[in-house]
């Protein structure tokens, strides 16, 4: 206590250097140290005088100091992460005395620049990320995802791609991690698209009529791709989702069985049949044609469709049970025959077409890559 005492009259006259410097010290042995309680109240009660300082430098040692530590007075650490920017951000950045509900608070009441260093901390709950996740800015958002310590649910993965997904700094964010759910992928491809569409390039390239018809199916062909990176878990929401957006289509399904992507055509006939998915994995896998048009017929699939559909279903068979070797050109274009072959027309021969040529284009392109790389 006497050691305090001479503290607390020398401060007045000491440099600035001298204070910081001395405060540091200060707090330093009052986390670090086994103080009698009466030496530790001193030390608190002079901590919390130098609060009071004119030098932000003298405030920031103390931060710095008692930033880390789970020991350090509640009430010093409230005062420091609600100074000026430079003292509060070391912190709001590390301290573990702050709660939840401490955080969730200034995440709203603050700048950029403070959300972006509580979405740094090395860990964030669950609660804080959805906080950030739902009044964020772009860049705290950013940071959050970026950060391995942050505990994200799915909703708050949905919420920073529908608040700030159209923004390239979270949507490259977003795409590159794991944990991102598949319904909000195609958010982001949907939302690309859109940017896509409306730039003036574009606009200026293709007129805005043929850059819509242009990114409407650039997007359902990448739409199909992602099935591939999706889980089965994931299925139902991404079949939900695509729902919602009236992208659930007859034409979309075809293009899933023309590709292979029998699983999460099995999952789609499970949402639209409401019939269980032991019975829909059953008769995908050796069903009868009448029992499948039975199943099609009841997951609202025209009637139309249903030649094609069980042509392709029964070639992926027989891949699947190691019988043939085939892929999405031979499908398609077995596909197409049961249509009538190249002489076909209609809207059903028109989509089949495109994915037949589609796949030949692809082919041909990996074909001439490997020629190169050779």
């Amino acid at each position: 206590m006497v050691v305090v005492s001479h503290f607390l009259k020398w401060i007045y006259t000491a440099r600035v250097s001298e204070r910081a410097a001395a405060a540091s010290a200060l707090a330093r042995a009052y986390i670090n140290s086994e103080l009698p309680f009466e030496d530790r109240c001193a030390a608190e009660a002079a901590l919390t005088l130098l609060l009071d300082d004119a030098s932000s430098k003298v405030r920031l040692a103390m931060a710095e100091a008692l930033s880390m530590s789970h020991h350090a007075p509640l009430q010093i650490i409230s005062a420091l992460a609600s100074d000026q920017p430079e003292v509060a951000g070391v912190v709001l950045a590390r301290s573990p005395l702050l709660t939840d509900a401490d955080l969730i608070n200034r995440v709203a009441a603050s700048q950029k620049a403070t959300q972006t260093l509580i979405a740094d901390r090395p860990l964030v709950s669950m609660a804080l990320s959805a906080a950030i996740a739902e009044i964020g800015e772009a860049e705290a958002c950013a940071v959050l995802l970026a950060n391995s310590g942050a505990d994200i649910a799915s909703l708050s993965f949905r919420r920073m791609a529908e608040r700030h997904g159209h923004l390239p700094l979270v949507r490259e964010a977003l795409i590159s991690d794991i944990r991102l759910p598949a319904d909000c992928r195609h958010m982001l491809l949907i939302k690309l698209g859109e940017t896509l569409k409306t730039s003036p390039l574009v606009m200026a390239l293709m007129g805005t009529a043929r850059a819509e018809r242009v990114m409407r199916d650039a997007c359902v062909k990448a739409s199909v791709t992602l099935i591939e990176g999706t889980r089965p878990e994931e299925h139902a929401a991404l079949i939900e989702h695509l729902r919602l957006r009236g992208d659930l289509t007859a034409s979309f399904l075809i293009r899933t069985i023309a590709h292979g992507k029998v699983d999460f055509f099995g999952s789609t006939l499970v949402a639209l049949s409401q019939q269980s998915e032991q019975r829909v994995r059953a008769l995908l896998a050796g069903g009868h044609d009448v029992a499948l048009q039975a199943l099609f017929r009841s997951a609202g699939l025209a009637a139309a469709t249903h030649a094609i559909i069980l042509r392709a279903l029964k070639i992926w068979r027989e891949v699947a049970n190691g019988e043939r070797v085939a892929g999405v050109q031979e499908v398609s274009w077995l596909m197409l025959k049961e249509l009538g072959g190249q002489s076909a027309d209609g809207d059903l021969a028109i989509l089949v077409k495109s994915i037949h040529l589609n796949a030949l284009r692809e082919n041909a392109r990996g074909h001439a890559l490997a020629i190169a790389a050779a």
